[in-house]
């Protein structure tokens, strides 16, 4: 019999905040929910913005002024919703007016001189001397030269970006203040901040999920999409020499797609376990997930940390998307809106899933889910947040251009909504279900994949599936984006609003609706009205993914069904505890009290501290030993 995968915690940053306890859900439908919750929102907000400090009972303006928490959300409010989502790109970033380039350019000498002659520092001369310069020593330090004819020459330079709007983490939030970074790029900061949050809001302190598993039933699944290209990762390798500085011994090891596994097997889990990394552009959450998935129910894996961290709002990834002709132009905005007396677009609304559109947003996400078999989940009293029984992937076929959509999305939602449908039958996919869609705000996208979207469901004779974006305010953070999906459609069970795609007003004309009901406003459906929910990537070069998801009260009775009554009674008394724990997580992280989990050279073990014999491996610190009386499933060829 197959085990459930089933959701024990989650956490992560984006730029609409923290993700654990829904945080960044709230956020996005804040207007919609009450105003003691509202508040909460904000003060955590606030918290990570570092727009105040909590001291005593006190909130701290960095101006030092003293509020308590009313006076200061009534104050600023409306300051810290504005460093929330989409928006326009913060010069902590970089400065989008003023981005640093070199143009290559040739210097010959004016008309009334033969040669061209200039001072440098001796120090600052190329190793290999051009073959018509002459060089004369002036002193220690520096250096004449002469050229003859012309000079080859890089003149420094800035730009302009067309594109200015960015799914950015909340302004002031930095990671790297949070431990002792040690110059990792930004994405691996990201990994530690957003791990940690998934760990610390389970309510179940790791140790204790260690003691109950043995070490190779553990898995951590993670990447990015693109690698860590910003200055401290590949970037930094690939433009040092050109720079003229040096590549230093981190720029190549630390940039690998890889590396979000590899920081929280060494640094927050300490994860002896299997280990993995699929990269399929935008739908690499998801491939990533389905390895889990696929491990969990096998019975092969009992507990898995499923992750993303992608941080490319950097100045070359942008140009590179630009030049595609994927990402939203301001002129372009401003063309859409027939705008003509302002500079620039309103930044916020840049992102428009199936409306008129021209491009999507880009976007920054660190997002981490914890998975464990139901037997499991049940033993230790954890939090169920929904379950994941399947996950489809499938490549396009033959291409003519490998960033065209193509079939394999088809594959991917027929094979889920089949299997959705066998779970909560044919009335509960037609009318107890929704579609967190891909939604990129590309042109492309608002044709293909609501075709994709309609031809399916009507296929399975729904009339009105509710379709969801939530890149409308988070943007596109690419290989994260399904863990951005997956996290806020869990905040649907915990509030009952489904977010709507505020910024698109109308549909597009050429969008397919048949099918559907594309939600442009946030509608409140009651905490138990969906059963389930659909997630859905289509990722460059054919890449496609989409994940089944199960409501909390649907697996608690599917559990229920599953399990005696003394079973689930126990792990009800059980879960009392680690609802508190996980609470009083929330609010330590809300005060600024929590920090993440950062295990520096701690603990390390190497060959000579194991304990082997032919029957198992024992490993210092980890209650359960590896059991190596493997069973041979290839004994029928033998």
């Amino acid at each position: 019999m197959a085990r459930l995968p089933v959701i024990v915690g989650f956490g992560g940053i984006n730029s609409a905040g923290r993700s654990s306890s829904h945080q960044a859900y709230r956020r996005i439908v804040i207007d919609m929910l009450p105003s003691t919750v509202q508040q909460e929102v904000l003060l955590d907000l606030a918290t990570l913005t570092k727009t105040a400090e909590h001291r005593n009972g006190i909130w701290y303006t960095d101006s030092g002024e003293q509020l308590d928490s009313g006076a200061f959300i009534n104050l600023f409010s409306e300051e810290i919703l504005a460093k929330t989502l989409i928006r326009r790109i913060h010069p902590s970033f970089f400065d989008v007016d003023n981005v640093t380039l070199h143009k290559s350019s040739i210097l010959s000498p004016s008309p009334n001189d033969e040669h061209i002659v200039f001072t440098i520092k001796t120090r600052s001369l190329p190793e290999n001397l051009p073959h018509n310069w002459t060089v004369l020593a002036l002193s220690n330090s520096l250096s004449e030269v002469t050229v003859e004819g012309n000079l080859e020459a890089l003149i420094k330079d800035t730009k302009e970006l067309s594109v200015k709007s960015a799914g950015q983490l909340p302004t002031g939030f930095d990671p790297s203040t949070m431990y002792q970074s040690r110059n990792h790029p930004r994405g691996l900061q990201m990994t530690v901040y957003g791990a940690s949050d998934a760990i610390n809001s389970s309510g179940i302190p790791w140790g204790k999920i260690r003691d109950n598993v043995s070490p190779d039933k553990v898995a951590v699944f993670a990447a990015n999409s693109i690698g860590q290209m910003d200055d401290l990762g590949f970037g930094g390798m690939l433009k040092s020499a050109l720079q003229g500085k040096r590549t230093t011994s981190k720029h190549l090891p630390l940039g690998y797609a890889q590396m979000p596994a590899d920081f929280v097997n060494a640094y927050v889990l300490g994860s002896a376990g299997v280990v993995g990394t699929s990269i399929g552009a935008c739908a690499t959450y998801f491939f990533n997930l389905e390895k889990a998935i696929a491990g969990i129910k096998s019975g092969e894996i009992r507990v898995a940390m499923v992750g993303g961290s992608d941080a490319p709002i950097t100045p070359e990834i942008i140009e590179g998307f630009r030049t595609m002709g994927a990402l939203a132009e301001d002129s372009a905005l401003l063309a859409l809106d027939a705008i003509k007396d302002q500079q620039e677009p309103d930044h916020t609304q840049s992102c428009r899933p199936f409306a008129n559109n021209c491009g999507f947003t880009i976007g920054e996400s660190s997002q981490w889910t914890l998975l464990m078999d139901d037997e499991l989940a049940l033993e230790l009293g954890a939090n169920i947040h929904g379950a994941i029984p399947a996950v489809y992937s499938f490549a396009d076929g033959h291409k003519k251009s490998i960033s065209a959509p193509g079939i394999g999305n088809y594959l991917t939602l027929g094979k889920a909504m089949a299997y959705l449908k066998n779970i909560i039958g044919e009335d509960g996919l037609h009318n107890r279900t929704f579609i967190q869609a891909h939604g990129t705000s590309t042109p492309q996208n608002r044709i293909t994949e609501s075709h994709v979207l309609s031809q399916v469901a009507k296929s399975f004779g729904a009339k009105h599936i509710p379709v969801t974006a939530v890149k409308a305010f988070l943007g596109h953070s690419q290989g994260t984006a399904g863990g951005d999906q997956l996290h806020v459609s869990l905040g649907v069970w915990e509030h009952g609003i489904l977010p709507g795609i505020t910024t698109t007003k109308q549909l597009a004309d050429d969008v397919h609706t048949e099918g559907l009901s594309f939600q442009l406003t946030h509608q409140d459906y009651g905490k138990t009205h969906f059963d389930g929910a659909l997630l859905n990537s289509k990722g460059f070069g054919g890449n496609n993914g989409t994940a089944v998801l199960l409501a909390p009260h649907k697996v608690i009775e599917m559990l229920s069904n599953k399990h005696s009554e003394d079973t689930m009674k126990r792990y009800f008394d059980r879960n009392i505890e680690t609802k508190e724990k996980s609470e009083r997580y929330n609010k330590q992280a809300i005060l600024g009290e929590s920090k993440p989990i950062y295990h520096f050279g701690q603990n390390v073990l190497a060959g000579e501290d194991l304990s082997i014999t032919k029957e198992k491996i024992q490993l210092p610190g980890y209650a359960l030993e590896v059991d190596l009386q493997v069973k041979n499933d290839l004994e029928e060829y033998l």
